[in-house]
């Protein structure tokens, strides 16, 4: 990269590498060994130039005497010790600065330290302050944060889908409103009432035998129907 100070836009990343690496750290890292780990995706350009610029690795991904010597320290304290001396190295123009007390310096102040010495950004200036922080709770100054797990990304994917599939078979079990065809509902007893109202005009000129006839046609056709 161009920048003197190395950073990274995704600090989690530099936690995985450097945790897995305490356990297990190969004779070559590469990007191929990132991604065979399934560490960094699309950042492993950005986690080797800190493992270089620490002096962890050498160009070619051969990993270095010095790291052999601190990563296999198991106790987490020599461990420490052993890594801020190849921190210390690598920011020795902030140590010279800053003395000791550079473990503490604050964000802003690290910020302008990094965009006055290397011309960077303000975004970069500040990645650059994240990893510096980052490496320095490994060398037991700060508090580590916890370890991006391997895939999280892809596994909370498929978590995604397989709610979504399970999602989608109960509403394929679940019944929907059902519908009756008419010939089923004509042979089905019907459980209702109805009343029909019939209003006669009589006419005022009718006789007896008038009347008769009328009523005698309702009776056929609606109360006998």
């Amino acid at each position: 990269m161009a920048d003197k100070h190395p950073y990274t836009p995704a600090p989690g990343y530099l936690v995985q590498v450097l945790t897995h690496l305490r356990k297990s750290f190969p004779t070559t890292v590469t990007a191929e060994t990132l991604r065979k780990l399934g560490f960094a995706p699309k950042n492993e350009s950005y986690i080797l130039n800190i493992l270089r610029f620490l002096n962890l690795i050498d160009e070619e991904g051969k990993k270095t005497d010095v790291a052999s010597k601190t990563f296999n320290a198991h106790d987490d304290t020599t461990f420490s010790q052993e890594f801020s001396k190849h921190v210390k190295k690598s920011y020795g123009d902030l140590f010279v600065l800053h003395g000791e007390g550079s473990w503490d310096v604050n964000p802003n102040s690290l910020i302008t330290f990094f965009r006055s010495t290397d011309g960077t950004t303000a975004l970069v200036g500040k990645l650059q302050a994240t990893t510096f922080r980052l490496l320095a709770a490994f060398a037991g100054h700060g508090d580590m944060p916890a370890p991006k797990e391997a895939g999280s990304k892809a596994a909370s994917s498929a978590s995604k889908r397989a709610s979504k599939k399970d999602t989608d078979s109960a509403k394929k079990l679940t019944p929907g409103p059902t519908s009756t065809s008419p010939a089923a509902l004509a042979k089905e007893p019907r459980q209702f009432g109805m009343t029909v109202r019939i209003e006669i005009n009589l006419p005022a000129d009718g006789n007896q035998e008038t009347y008769d006839r009328i009523f005698k046609s309702i009776r056929e056709n609606f109360l006998n129907a």
